[in-house]
C-alpha cells in the first residue's frame, strides 16, 4: 500500500483514500473479502487481510470472491518483488478462481506488466481524474499527492457495473475485446492488431 517510493525506505504506509474505499465496497456489494497488502492503518477493513510487512500477500492464497489491491509500488529488495508480481497475481486470481479483483495502481501503459497482465487480461480500466491522488498516510489525510497518474483496474465479469460505479472518478475504458490477445509482446503485427481494435 505504498506509492511512488521504495517500500524499504520509509516506514509510513500510503493507504487508499476513503472515497475510493467506499466505491470499491459499493462495487462489491458492501463486502471486500480480501486485502492482500493491508497494514495496521488500513481503512479497507476486508474480511481477510494479509498484513505487510509481516505477511507476504503474494505467497498467500487469493481464492476469494472479491479482492481489493493497493500494492506496494516500489521494489521490495528483500523479497525481490515489484508491482508486476502484484498485477500478475490479480490476473491469476480472476483466471484461476473467478475472483472479482480491483487494483489501484500507477498508470504505466508502456510497461511489460501492463501489456501482459492488464491488456489482454483485465475487463476495464478507470483512468482517475485526480491529477495527484492523495493517499492516506498512517490512516489519515494529509499525504503529498502521488507523483504519477493512477488507475483502478478491474478483472471480472461485470464491466457495466464497473462503469456505473467508477465513471464519476475518471474515464472508464472497457477493454474486454482485448482479453486473450497478445498485446505489444514483440511483434509489429500485434501492435497493428491492437490499433485496428479502435478504428
Amino acid at each position: 500500500m505504498t506509492a511512488g517510493r521504495n517500500i524499504n525506505s520509509i516506514s509510513q504506509e500510503w493507504g487508499t483514500p476513503e472515497k475510493y474505499v467506499n466505491a470499491v465496497r459499493e462495487f462489491f456489494g458492501g463486502r471486500i473479502d480480501l486485502d492482500p497488502c493491508s497494514n495496521e492503518y488500513s481503512i479497507v477493513r476486508a474480511a481477510t487481510e494479509y498484513m505487510l510487512p509481516t505477511h507476504d500477500g503474494l505467497r498467500e492464497s487469493w481464492n476469494f470472491p472479491t479482492i481489493y489491491v493497493n500494492p506496494p509500488y516500489g521494489i521490495d529488495k528483500q523479497r525481490g518483488t515489484s508491482i508486476k508480481h502484484w498485477l500478475r497475481k490479480c490476473a491469476a486470481a480472476h483466471g484461476d478462481y473467478g475472483a472479482e479483483v480491483l487494483a489501484l495502481v500507477p498508470v504505466a501503459t508502456n510497461t511489460g506488466h501492463w501489456k501482459k497482465y492488464v491488456f489482454g487480461e483485465a475487463s476495464s480500466i478507470c483512468f482517475l481524474y485526480d491529477t495527484r491522488l492523495r493517499f492516506l498516510v498512517n490512516g489519515v489525510n494529509g499525504g503529498k499527492g502521488a507523483p504519477m497518474s493512477c488507475a483502478m483496474i478491474y478483472w471480472g465479469k461485470n464491466p457495466e457495473r464497473f462503469d456505473v460505479v467508477f465513471s464519476r472518478f475518471g474515464a472508464v475504458v472497457n477493454i474486454r475485446q482485448l482479453i486473450g490477445k497478445n498485446i505489444g509482446q514483440g511483434s509489429e503485427n500485434a501492435q497493428l492488431n491492437l490499433a485496428g481494435q479502435f478504428e
